[in-house]
Formats: structure tokens, sequence, C-alpha cells
């Protein structure tokens, strides 16, 4: 009975390479794992919570998971299709500089006005550290969010409008360090 949408067609495994950087063994995978955990095909808020909480015990992963959760839900639907999932995951894993750039800004622009403001900074960077905890190995490079928020805006914002456009923070975050390494990226252009 289950096994009618256990994998994926040949047309969906095509249209997934286009817009993935997934070979087809790998969707298929990917699809059979995404299945076992959502058999309904359809990952909601509090099941991305329950995955962030089990990568981050030590902290308070649910505001950051809800921002990232709004990135991945693409059609503003509620859920995560396999789609959706895949395509985020094959962004913030494989993709380019530019395209995790990208990625990351829109999780940042929480209104998706094309700007991320210091408020906007602020509660994602809040999030980041209730994530974390106080009993994280993962250190945190200032004292409280309103300090890394205040260093990242002195960094980025050339024209002290204080917001940020996708060319600030771009340009901005190759700058950074801690901000390429929490990208994973930092080994690869160093």
């Amino acid at each position: 009975m289950g096994k009618a949408n256990s994998k994926l067609s040949a047309e969906q495994i095509k249209d997934l390479q286009e817009c993935t950087y997934f070979e087809k063994k790998e969707l298929q995978q990917w699809y059979k794992g995404f299945k076992k955990d959502c058999p309904s095909g359809q990952l909601d808020r509090a099941g991305f919570q329950r995955i962030y909480k089990q990568f981050f015990p030590f902290g308070d992963p649910t505001a950051f998971a809800e921002h990232v959760f709004k990135v991945f839900d693409n059609d503003s639907s509620g859920t995560i299709d396999f789609k959706e999932f895949i395509c985020a995951l094959s962004v913030t894993s494989r993709g380019n500089l530019d395209e995790k750039l990208e990625w990351a800004f829109q999780l940042y622009d929480i209104d998706n006005d094309g700007y991320i403001t210091r408020d906007e900074m602020r509660q994602i960077v809040e999030a980041i550290y209730k994530m974390v905890g106080s009993n994280s190995n993962v250190p945190v490079d200032e004292d409280t969010p309103e300090k890394r928020v205040d260093k990242i805006f002195q960094m980025m914002d050339k024209n002290n409008d204080d917001k940020l456009t996708l060319e600030e923070f771009q340009e901005g975050s190759r700058q950074d360090p801690s901000i390429l390494q929490a990208l994973n990226l930092y080994d690869h252009i160093v």
C-alpha cells in the first residue's frame, strides 16, 4: 500500500536534476528518507522544529527553525514538500557563494521587501544565540545580539541608511570570515 509514492518518477527526477546539484541516485536516497520521516509528503513547522532540536539540544532552536522554515516553504503553503526541501538543501549544501549568500539574504529579509533592517538582523541573530545555547561549544563572537548587529551594520551598511541591500550583504559577507564560516564556505575560498 505505501509503495505507490515511495519512488520518484523519471519526470520528477529530471525536473529535480534541473533545479538542484544532486544526481539521480542521491535524489532517490533523499526522497526515500524524506518519505520515511514525512509519510504524507509534507513537512510541517512542528516537524521542522523537531529536526532542529535534534541538532541543537542545549539551546532553543524554535525561532531560528521558524525563520528557516519560511525560506524553505517557497510557496508559503505552511508545509515543505520534497521539491522545496531538496532545492533549498541543494543551495545550502552545494550552491556557489552567490547562491548561498542570496539564500542567507532571504533568511534575514524577514518581510521580503528586498532589504535587511537592523530589526530583522537582530531577530535572526537573537534566534541564533538562543539556538546555540549557553552550554554549546559553538562560539558567539559578541556578548549580545545587539553588539553583533552593530558590528555587522558598521561593516556592511556602506551608505548608512540602516538597511542592507543584497549587494551590500554579499560584499560585506565576503569580507567577514565568521559569516563565510557560518555558510560553510570559509575553507573553500581561503
